[in-house]
């Protein structure tokens, strides 16, 4: 692991040492940054976004962290006893740090499954409505006559554009929480 400090990040900062820096941290399993401004730590988050190509998480739990969480893809805010501020600047909002383990691999993982389902049957339903009216143009001569009426299409949308994802939400889980938990490799087999 590294641990790194703010006065040693503001000299990597200043004096043009990214590179060996995210050279560093590539060869690490873990780095923390402690001791550091606001600025700081978002700037490492840009960083990593922006030369290694990945997909960063942020983690706070107090003012001094917003900077960090609205810099990253997924922000992550935990209610204590430093107020609000991370929480209501963040994606996702938990209590406690032990809770981190299941919104990830529990909830992330029904997340991912869900979403993956959602864009195939919202394919799936487009692809139906128009090839039906592709079909029926044959039908009608190219005429431009409308197949349905007005207020039957925007049933029709309704119906298969908010009944199934609120199914999908409420019902659907792959596997149990208890599994994703034992197993979490699992979480990489969706991706």
């Amino acid at each position: 692991g590294l641990v790194i400090d703010g006065r040693t990040l503001s000299i990597i900062f200043q004096g043009g040492l990214e590179e060996k820096f995210l050279a560093l941290a590539r060869r690490c399993r873990s780095v923390l940054c402690c001791r550091s401004t606001p600025l700081q730590k978002s700037m490492v988050v840009k960083l990593v976004r922006r030369h290694l190509k990945a997909m960063t998480l942020s983690i706070g739990d107090g003012a001094n962290d917003v900077s960090m969480i609205q810099a990253a893809d997924v922000g992550i805010g935990i209610s204590g006893q430093e107020g609000m501020q991370a929480v209501m600047a963040s994606d996702f909002a938990i209590s406690r740090f032990k809770h981190l383990k299941k919104l990830l691999l529990v909830h992330g993982h029904w997340c991912y499954a869900r979403l993956a389902k959602m864009v195939i049957y919202f394919f799936y339903k487009n692809v139906c409505y128009v090839n039906l009216l592709f079909w029926y143009q044959f039908f009608c001569g190219f005429s431009g006559s409308t197949m349905v009426d007005y207020w039957q299409m925007i049933f029709f949308n309704l119906f298969f554009t908010s009944v199934p994802p609120l199914l999908f939400g409420a019902l659907d889980k792959d596997v149990s929480a208890e599994t994703l938990l034992r197993l979490p490799e699992l979480y990489k087999n969706g991706q």
